[in-house]
């Protein structure tokens, strides 16, 4: 969770988290936030489950949905 709240300041130093509300907000950010579910995600964030956060990444990493936002995540990330 710590680690997660750096990348989140680190966005903002950058001026990047606009772009990542952007994402987040998109209609295909949209279909993913309901295919992904956050209260799982948060209790193994907390216990440290790695294995069950690799689990729900995969679920959304396997649909096209999921690669576009990377790739465009990606690219936000290197400008």
């Amino acid at each position: 969770m710590q680690d997660l709240e750096k990348l989140a300041q680190e966005l903002r130093r950058r001026g990047k988290d606009g772009g990542i509300r952007a994402l987040a907000e998109s209609p295909e950010g949209q279909r993913l936030g309901a295919m992904f579910d956050g209260r799982e995600a948060e209790r193994a964030l907390r216990a440290g489950d790695s294995a069950a956060l690799q689990q729900l990444l995969r679920g959304v990493l396997g649909t096209a949905e999921g690669r576009r936002l990377v790739t465009e995540l990606q690219s936000l990330m290197e400008k």
